[in-house]
């Protein structure tokens, strides 16, 4: 069932994953009160834009709820000041939908891909434009070669990034560690060392690690991230780079090495499932649920993104002495740096209209990236981003974790794989993986399912 509203389709009802923020209903500062005493925006940022006389830009993507009305109000602006009416459609069946409308002659003006990997199939269809000079000038100025990179095809560049989240945290208690006696870990062998402590305090209900890869059609996405996060520390980026493109294959020595840890720790019973049972509860126990043990003493440990922010119960204190923190997941040495797994989503154009130009070329500017960040629930890795606008503590340490010149980033692996593997076999595998199904067995068909 659909739900129209003005400038907004909602194809389907309920985000699978929606990050809760700051919900602004009120009206921009350009709205006047009902008593006229408003004030008026100031266009001068966005004089830069141009103006027009009923210009209307379809933007298309996979937001909806909370985060919808956010993303509308960060345009709010832009429209007044420019004439552009923006017709925000939001749609959960976009990664399909996207490939209906494109083959049917009715692509919007604006698309926001989820995956690099979808934007190049769709690009593939000759159907996307390459990014205006205005658009590159800004990806050039505000962020880095990489992320550039991820909405390139072919040598063209046709996509520039927006929003973006930091993966491999591991949420835990200040106050059970501190009860427990333990301390933050600062390399891998460290994060070993911890897990047998707290294991050796395991009782009916309490194992150290809460883990939870359900996600209805999508279950096992988040042991993907558990094997990336290893992927990238022990091998390092080069070898990251080479996985993803094909070049290292699941059975090398490398990819089975972070399947291995990563064993050591989630197919040890003594070290999961916190609060749900044993090991073959990972699969039955949803990543939205999976951290909560955390908050009744019956884990210490979960592994998930900075999105997981939003799914712990309202009035939970998320700081470094609240209820739960998060730190990220070691590298093999102490002193090696910050290297990060991640997403994000990226901005492509069907047309050359000078009005569907003129918005991509917003979205892609440091001022957008302030004043959506600003109202709460996203980051951004534009360098120009003040991190304080962000609303949240953890979101603050995730845009300075981006903007760090030393980070090393790589994008999430399953989302730059092609479909065969990264959202399908990949995922599959982990599943048969917990289930018992040996990891050399589980490797080798997963490489047999590559293009």
């Amino acid at each position: 069932m659909s739900t129209t509203f003005k400038k907004r389709v909602w194809l389907t009802p309920l985000a699978l994953v929606s990050v809760a923020g700051l919900l602004l209903t009120g009206c921009s500062n350009s709205s006047n009160d009902a008593g006229g005493g408003g004030s008026k925006t100031d266009c001068t940022d966005y004089e830069q834009y141009g103006t027009f006389e009923g210009d209307e830009v379809e933007v298309y993507a996979t937001i909806v709820e909370v985060e919808a009305d956010q993303l509308e109000e960060s345009w709010a602006d832009f429209e007044e000041c420019t004439g552009i009416t923006v017709n925000y459609v939001g749609d959960q069946g976009f990664e399909t939908q996207i490939n209906v409308r494109v083959e049917g002659g009715d692509a919007p003006d604006l698309a926001v891909f989820p995956q690099p990997g979808l934007l190049q199939r769709i690009v593939e269809t000759g159907k996307v434009v390459p990014a205006p000079k205005s658009v590159e000038d800004n990806v050039d100025e505000g962020w880095s070669e990489s992320w550039k990179t991820y909405g390139t095809v072919d040598g063209t560049f046709y996509a520039s990034p927006l929003m973006a989240s930091v993966k491999g945290w591991v949420w835990y208690s200040p106050s059970d560690f501190t009860d427990r006696g333990v301390e933050v870990p600062t390399t891998l062998a460290e994060l070993n060392d911890l897990t047998k402590t707290l294991a050796a305090e395991k009782t009916d209900t309490y194992r150290p690690w809460c883990v939870g890869f359900g996600s209805d059609a999508a279950t096992g996405w988040p042991g993907t991230d558990w094997i990336e996060d290893y992927v990238l520390r022990q091998s390092g980026p080069d070898v990251y780079d080479q996985w993803v493109a094909g070049d290292v294959k699941f059975n090398s020595p490398e990819i089975k090495k972070a399947f291995d840890s990563v064993g050591d720790i989630i197919l040890n019973p003594d070290n999961v499932n916190g609060g749900f049972g044993d090991v073959s509860t990972i699969n039955t126990t949803t990543f939205q649920e999976a951290g909560q043990p955390i908050l009744d003493g019956n884990c210490s440990l979960h592994h998930q993104a900075s999105f997981y922010e939003a799914q712990w119960p309202e009035g939970t204190t998320v700081a470094k002495d609240g209820d739960v923190w998060a730190f990220l997941l070691p590298s093999e040495e102490a002193d090696a740096g910050k290297s990060v797994t991640g997403g994000g989503e990226f901005v492509a154009a069907f047309n050359d209209n000078k009005a569907t130009a003129a918005l991509q070329t917003y979205m892609s500017s440091a001022l957008w990236a302030n004043n959506r960040v600003s109202l709460g629930g996203v980051i951004s890795a534009n360098k120009g981003l003040d991190p304080d606008n962000a609303q949240s503590e953890i979101g603050k340490e995730a845009v300075r974790i981006l903007q760090d010149p030393d980070t090393v980033f790589r994008f999430d692996a399953s989302d730059l794989m092609p479909a065969a593997v990264g959202s399908a076999s990949f995922w599959k595998g982990m599943v048969n993986w917990v289930n018992g199904e040996s990891t050399d067995s589980v490797l080798t068909s997963i490489d047999k399912t590559w293009p």
